[in-house]
């Protein structure tokens, strides 16, 4: 896995797992679709688009989501906490949210989902120029994917491989899914691909906009090991944008630090 320092560890995700089907979904961002089309990139790493890695993956199927910072990096100092952000990428907040994390020197794991990037490229490309990690959020980001065929699961996680390949030329290693819903097909063809499943501990659940205050207040019960989660996608982030600046720098003051995958 990636070593601490200007690479950094990473964001992973957890929480809220018996309750997803009950959310009502989410509207995604609305965007002018790309005039040209985009041109394959060469992945340097991973599976490349549109080919499926053999049978013998170096990522076995799990049964589980990773939820914690050390159930991934055993290693990783007892005050590292990741910050992962979804659901974008996205025109007006994206760029305001790598703004305000490149202020504060905050690397994070974005999960992206498979027709923001096809609208937005130059974003999810521009998430790597800064140093982030990447992480597939699907194509669609349906918040039934456990119910779904297997078929239907695998197409949802390689068409959004594909597009973030093609954009960014990287090659996701975590797989993240929509609601934090999951089931032998979303593991199984998240392991094909060769990515790690993650979650989250810390759910502000700032998509549903409760407030600046609520945000910052959920956010700032993290502990060392946490994973946290907010959003740049998926509506009005203003109110995490906000929050965020706030708890980023009082959680550094409590002596937690940021990695990112």
């Amino acid at each position: 896995m990636l070593a601490l320092g200007a690479a950094g560890l990473g964001a992973l995700a957890v929480g809220d797992r018996g309750r997803v089907a009950s959310l009502p979904a989410r509207p995604l961002a609305q965007g002018r679709p790309v005039a040209r089309p985009v041109k394959r990139k060469r992945v340097p790493s991973g599976p490349r688009p549109g080919v499926m890695p053999p049978p013998n993956a170096p990522v076995p199927a799990r049964t589980d989501a990773i939820h914690r910072v050390h159930d991934l990096f055993p290693t990783a100092p007892p005050n590292a906490i990741a910050l992962t952000i979804d659901d974008g990428p996205q025109p007006e907040w994206t760029p305001k949210m790598l703004d305000l994390l490149a202020e504060f020197d905050v690397k994070a794991t974005f999960s992206l989902i498979g027709i923001q990037v096809k609208q937005f490229p130059k974003l999810a490309e521009r998430i790597v120029q800064g140093g982030h990690q990447l992480c597939n959020h699907t194509m669609t980001h349906p918040l039934d994917i456990a119910s779904l065929s297997r078929k239907r699961v695998d197409r949802e996680i390689t068409e959004a491989h594909d597009r973030i390949g093609e954009a960014t030329g990287i090659a996701p290693k975590f797989f993240r899914s929509p609601g934090g819903a999951w089931s032998h097909a979303v593991f199984h063809s998240a392991a094909r691909h060769g990515m790690m499943p993650i979650d989250w501990d810390i759910d502000p659940r700032d998509w549903a906009r409760p407030g600046t205050g609520h945000i910052k207040r959920a956010m700032l019960k993290a502990k060392g090991g946490d994973i946290l989660l907010c959003h740049d996608g998926g509506g009005d982030r203003s109110e995490t944008i906000k929050a965020l600046r706030k708890v980023i720098p009082e959680l550094k003051k409590r002596g937690l630090t940021f990695v990112s995958l």
